[in-house]
């Protein structure tokens, strides 16, 4: 996680109604890989798009959150099988001189009324969400890591995606 979090990220936490390291890790590498591939496509990441390709999940009274794909609209693949001993290590979250609003706008407490929000559908989008959601959708199939690793190396994460592109896709992106 890096500080301080994005817009979208504050929506995001807000709307699940979750503190930041109540998130599983893998959940928190689809928010960052979802970020950068919107960074790339130059649509902005909304809450509405995330939860068309993603649902929160709760594992009975457990207070940890996750994220996951649908089934039908994946986007990224898992960052991580497996993280072994997550759950036992704890760190403190804190402002620095320099930027004393860096944790306005979301809990640090974790609550226990995690808001379960259902997947959007493409109706329920506003048009410009929509054609987002279009455009992700028929490029889907991103690798996680690839995403973060790659977000501040533009000409690598160009040439990433357009590996993953097909030609009729980039005629058709370069002439919208």
């Amino acid at each position: 996680m890096r500080l301080p979090f994005s817009r979208f990220e504050r929506e995001l936490l807000t709307e699940i109604n979750v503190a930041p390291a109540q998130l599983h890790p893998n959940g928190w590498a689809f928010v960052k890989a979802f970020g950068v591939l919107c960074g790339f496509f130059w649509c902005t990441p909304s809450v509405d798009i995330f939860l068309h390709f993603f649902e929160v999940k709760k594992q009975g009274k457990s207070l940890w959150v996750s994220l996951s794909n649908i089934p039908e609209r994946v986007l990224l693949s898992l960052f991580q099988q497996s993280f072994n001993g997550w759950k036992g290590k704890f760190f403190k979250v804190c402002c620095s001189d320099y930027d004393p609003s860096a944790l306005d706008e979301f809990p640090l407490y974790w609550v226990k009324e995690v808001k379960i929000v259902k997947p959007k559908s493409l109706d329920e989008l506003p048009s410009n969400d929509r054609e987002a959601c279009q455009l992700l959708t028929s490029v889907g199939g991103f690798e996680t890591a690839t995403l973060i690793n790659l977000e501040f190396n533009a000409e690598a994460l160009a040439k990433y995606i357009s590996t993953l592109l097909t030609s009729d896709f980039c005629f058709c992106w370069i002439l919208a």
